[in-house]
């Protein structure tokens, strides 16, 4: 797979909100908690990132979602369950919104991301440490919105995911090269980002 995506088309049916979950145990632990075996039971989020949902969904300055979606990590059900309780929305489930797996690093010190990055940045295909490549990550984010894309028109779609997906993600919809995605600001928990139709 190239280094770059096409994007899914110059005529989007939908809007899109692409969230990141709320700071999290993991974000306090400063852990790396990627797989579905330890992200999906535990790590939901801290008090703060309760707090910072709470005062989100109050103060809301969004498109009001019509549908809200997100990985089954327990963080992003946690988030997109403030969300969708503030908009009477039943949220969905997708896998393919997880984590980036990152393999070999799963449960240690959150300071071993930088080493990922940098070898991000030489090659889109790389699977150091057994960490999940990046072509693959923009690969099945992608799916998400070509399946959205294709099944609904006019909606405006919350889907809650996790940093490194979320910014692989907005690199592959801008047409840049995957290796650059650390190059854009990091997205702050609960932070959100528009993207679509008419915007």
């Amino acid at each position: 797979m190239s280094n770059t995506l096409q994007p899914l088309s110059d005529h989007w049916r939908n809007r899109y909100l692409f969230m990141r979950h709320g700071h999290s145990q993991a974000n306090q632990q400063r852990v790396i908690v990627s797989s579905p075996g330890r992200g999906v039971e535990n790590f939901g989020l801290s008090e703060h990132g309760e707090q910072q949902l709470a005062q989100l969904v109050a103060d809301w300055q969004w498109p009001v979602p019509t549908r809200v979606v997100h990985s089954d990590f327990l963080r992003t059900t946690q988030t997109a369950a403030h969300v969708a309780a503030r908009f009477e929305l039943v949220p969905s489930v997708d896998t393919r919104l997880r984590e980036r797996n990152f393999g070999e690093l799963e449960g240690l010190g959150d300071e071993l991301y930088p080493s990922v990055w940098a070898l991000d940045a030489e090659d889109a295909e790389h699977q150091h440490h057994g960490v999940e490549a990046l072509s693959r990550v923009a690969s099945r984010m992608q799916s998400v919105i070509g399946d959205w894309e294709q099944q609904v028109s006019g909606e405006v779609i919350l889907l809650v995911s996790h940093g490194d997906p979320l910014q692989i993600l907005l690199t592959a919809l801008a047409g840049k090269p995957l290796t650059s995605h650390r190059e854009q600001t990091p997205l702050a928990p609960a932070s959100i980002t528009l993207y679509g139709h008419g915007v």
